[in-house]
């Protein structure tokens, strides 16, 4: 991470961590009141297959606010419907920051199999603004998106959502609070104890 911050200070570029989740219609656990003696049940709706895949990129730069941009995609179980997020989805993401952030990137994420394929190699070396790094094997705790998935799952604990679509706008909606939350991303980030300099908010 220092080559990463000694090259995004030559450049004048953004880091950007990326990382991944899920969420099914099952929600996380978490603690609630309830009446003495009275247990609370939460009723839902667990259909196997229905999911939301999520991405996200926290980016940071030495003068600026940090940012939280996020891609949400829904699997409803479908015959040939995709999965999850591929390499196109991936970059597509990566180009949308570097239009709303406005300059140079260099992404730090970890090793997974689509980061390190072929074909997003391919993708990776026709753009010139943008620079890769890849975190440790197993090292969940550098990466700051690894806190707002933290951060939006406490949020989601308990809330149960009959239809994937309504889990979508909940998400939705729980993510962009975040994103006007810039002190809770830079304490993100201070987390890491990463010395990637120390954003203005």
């Amino acid at each position: 991470m220092a080559d990463g911050g000694n090259t995004a200070a030559d450049l004048g570029a953004w880091i950007c961590f990326e990382d991944e989740a899920g969420q099914g219609l099952r929600p996380p656990k978490g603690t609630t009141w309830g009446r003495r003696g009275r247990t609370p049940v939460v009723r839902l709706t667990s259909r196997g297959t229905h999911r939301i895949s999520l991405a996200a990129l926290l980016a940071v730069k030495p003068g600026e606010p940090p940012r939280l941009i996020y891609r949400a995609h829904a699997y409803r179980g479908r015959k040939d419907e995709k999965k999850g997020f591929d390499e196109g989805d991936y970059i597509r993401l990566l180009d949308t920051a570097h239009q709303q952030l406005g300059g140079p990137i260099i992404v730090v994420w970890d090793n997974l199999n689509t980061h390190r394929s072929a074909r997003m190699r391919r993708y990776l070396a026709a753009r010139d603004w943008l620079t890769v790094f890849h975190l440790p094997t197993h090292a969940p705790e550098l990466n700051p998106v690894e806190g707002v998935w933290s951060h939006l799952k406490r949020s989601l604990a308990n809330l149960t959502k009959h239809t994937i679509d309504q889990l979508m706008r909940l998400i939705k909606t729980r993510l962009k609070r975040i994103q006007h939350r810039p002190a809770l991303l830079t304490g993100l980030l201070a987390h890491t104890h990463l010395p990637i300099g120390n954003p203005n908010y």
